[in-house]
């Protein structure tokens, strides 16, 4: 599709750009390290993890699905169904793989070695939604390649489902004060600040919930919905038990985390 680098560039320069400036403005809670360190860090990670995927992964999703198209492959491309619904059922197809992958990052004991890298961050906010190892980047490209192979996702849905994601990650990660009511009624939607950041308690039970990203329906149906951390917004801890020095958390020493200590 003409121009998907530039769509997704553009709209992730920007989200980031509204959220980083909202949650200046707007906090939900006072950050424990220093913001620098951490966004040399995490940006870091996210430059590292956009080479690797372009040096590793010739076929990206959109590709695979303007192929799948021309070559009738995938159940969508074998019905005759409007493009908008095709479109519809396809986005929506993803963000429950997404979900049930996020699941599987957490329950697998080998992936988990790779997810724990995102949970290692000791603040929460915009930044923190690009902190993910090149390795489960890898593996999550590969399981959206399946996913639209198999039932031949268009190609305008892959590149709205790969803008939104990006742009869902920088909101639901957000340091930002929503009012409580528009929180209320928001997250019947969509996945909000609150919402997510019981997702990265340290409390495990905490961490096993609200898995979603985009729509928060899956969470719901699924039983893995936690409205609020036991400890408050204010209070709660943010990161793993096991990692608490910010000195010791450099992008070197994420990158062989995985490769660290036992699987648990």
């Amino acid at each position: 599709m003409p121009q998907e680098s530039t769509v997704r560039l553009v709209s992730f320069l920007l989200v980031l750009t509204v959220v980083a400036l909202a949650e200046f403005f707007f906090p939900r809670r006072p950050l424990t390290t220093p913001k620098g360190r951490r966004w040399l860090v995490n940006f870091s990670i996210v430059a590292l993890d956009s080479l690797l995927v372009r040096l590793m992964m010739p076929l990206l999703p959109v590709a695979l699905a303007q192929l799948s198209a021309l070559k009738g492959w995938g159940l969508l491309n074998q019905v005759d169904l409007p493009h908008w619904i095709s479109v519809v059922i396809a986005f929506i197809v993803f963000d429950i793989v997404i979900y049930l992958q996020h699941r599987a990052f957490h329950r697998t004991p080998l992936l988990w070695r790779l997810h724990r890298v995102h949970h290692t961050d000791l603040d929460l906010d915009v930044s923190s939604g690009t902190r993910f190892h090149p390795i489960e980047i890898i593996l999550s490209l590969c399981i959206k390649l399946a996913v639209v192979f198999l039932i031949g996702a268009p190609a305008l849905s892959v590149l709205l489902f790969e803008v939104v994601l990006n742009a869902t990650s920088l909101f639901n990660h957000g340091n930002l004060a929503l009012p409580t009511a528009v929180d209320r009624w928001l997250r019947l939607l969509l996945v909000t600040p609150d919402m997510h950041r019981v997702h990265h308690s340290v409390i495990p039970v905490e961490t096993d919930s609200n898995f979603c990203f985009n729509f928060p329906w899956w969470d719901r149906l699924m039983g893995t919905y936690r409205a609020q951390p036991s400890a408050g917004h204010a209070a709660m801890q943010i990161g793993l038990k096991e990692f608490r020095s910010a000195d010791q958390l450099n992008l070197l020493y994420l990158l062989v985390l995985p490769f660290k200590g036992r699987k648990g």
